[in-house]
């Protein structure tokens, strides 16, 4: 799929100004990281541009915990189901089953599998609307709102040792 083909889908599929702009934030940061770890492990870039161009598609029809749900279902049937792990996934550092349930999703992992994935998923959480800020500041965030000792921190912070050490080559 190419890179306009993507920006037409969030389109087609309404989403709002906001949205695709943070999307195109998401890209850039994801690009970034994508190529600094490219000297090292073998990424698919173009994956990693359309993966985090629609990662937030569901956000068409609703902006709650839903639409990564919502973004997956889209996906399918405009016929970029290739990409619909990406908006199923990105949520949080990625929910497994038990807090899925706890949460109204679906009774399954929604965790980030390929290297791709948590690519997009540590970007998103780097953009806050349109701007990049410091892992420090959406720790910070994390914390306040779910508590100092919620699993997502964990997840949070295993997801940035990971791609910090991905980016030096470890």
């Amino acid at each position: 799929m190419r890179r306009e083909e993507a920006l037409e889908i969030l389109r087609r599929a309404g989403c709002p100004k906001e949205v695709i702009e943070h999307c195109l934030a998401v890209e850039r940061e994801a690009m970034k990281l994508a190529q600094e770890i490219s000297r090292f492990r073998k990424v698919d870039l173009e994956t990693v541009s359309i993966g985090s161009l629609l990662h937030d598609v569901g956000r068409a029809k609703t902006h709650g915990i839903l639409h990564g749900v919502e973004g997956g279902r889209i996906l399918r049937e405009m016929g970029a189901e290739r990409f619909s792990s990406f908006a199923e996934n990105h949520l949080g550092a990625g929910i497994p089953a038990e807090e899925a349930v706890e949460l109204g999703l679906p009774p399954r992992n929604f965790l980030p599998r390929t290297l791709e994935e948590k690519i997009v998923t540590y970007a998103d959480k780097l953009v806050m609307g349109k701007e990049v800020v410091p892992f420090e500041r959406v720790l910070e965030s994390f914390k306040s709102e779910l508590g100092e000792n919620h699993a997502s921190i964990r997840r949070l912070e295993s997801l940035h040792k990971e791609i910090e050490a991905l980016r030096k080559g470890f």
